[in-house]
């Protein structure tokens, strides 16, 4: 299937139109960004990595019973998916400390939190996607408060069944961002799940297999990205 007019361009993906009605093709690319956009390289193989992940943990989600916008697999780079209104609150997910919330609590990072953390972030690139209370995403007109419940719940059901899966290989999910969109009066997974909005660190180690890598200069992104995708699927990147 051929891609249509763009729609849309973030940092690390296109939306194009399909020539399937109310369908449209989600397009990863090799760029990677930080610091909203301040930092940016083209790293090789990031968006077949990308799409092969994100397809590989959407299926394994879908067999869990969590719905999700992907509807197959087009090429190494594309995926078709349901026209979705993504919800204007993006989730995040933590079960240590790290990142941002180390920062802005001023804790070391790496410390087990006492149960899962959920944290909602107003999807902007122009405000730096800032941390929003339940209350206040709801007088804004982000969300629900039904839907907000609904995006707890489901972050943490998510995160029950990634911590499984990344533990299978010998890795701890630390945190993740999660979106949501509104289709046919229901809510469901959108957009992607990979290392660029995950902290994934070896277990016994500590090593970086995300993009902090990355962020903070600790390791080429393109070799850490490709490790990681032998680990999950138990073969090189062809």
């Amino acid at each position: 299937m051929d891609r249509g007019a763009l729609l849309y361009e973030g940092k690390a993906k296109q939306v194009y139109a399909s020539s399937e009605p109310n369908r449209v093709i989600l397009h990863f690319k090799d760029d990677a960004t930080a610091f909203n956009g301040v930092k940016m390289a083209s790293i090789g193989d990031k968006g077949r990595i990308n799409t092969a992940m994100t397809m590989h943990l959407f299926d394994r989600l879908a067999a869990a019973g969590i719905r999700h916008h992907v509807v197959r697999q087009l090429g190494p780079t594309d995926l078709l998916c349901e026209r979705v209104e993504i919800i204007g609150v993006e989730v995040v997910v933590r079960n240590r400390v790290a990142g941002s919330f180390a920062k802005r609590y001023g804790i070391e990072e790496g410390r087990v939190l006492p149960e899962p953390l959920v944290e909602f972030f107003v999807k902007s690139d122009s405000l730096d996607d800032p941390l929003v209370t339940e209350d206040a995403a709801v007088m804004l007109g982000l969300a629900s408060r039904w839907e907000l419940a609904y995006l707890r719940h489901a972050g943490l059901e998510i995160n029950d069944h990634l911590i499984r899966f990344w533990g299978e290989h010998n890795i701890d999910l630390i945190d993740f961002k999660v979106e949501f969109g509104r289709h046919e009066g229901r809510i469901v997974l959108a957009d992607e799940i990979t290392a660029d909005g995950a902290r994934l660190w070896e277990r016994g180690t500590g090593r970086k297999l995300d993009k902090d890598v990355f962020r903070r200069d600790l390791a080429d992104l393109g070799d850490t990205y490709r490790d990681l995708y032998q680990r999950v699927f138990g073969k090189a990147l062809g």
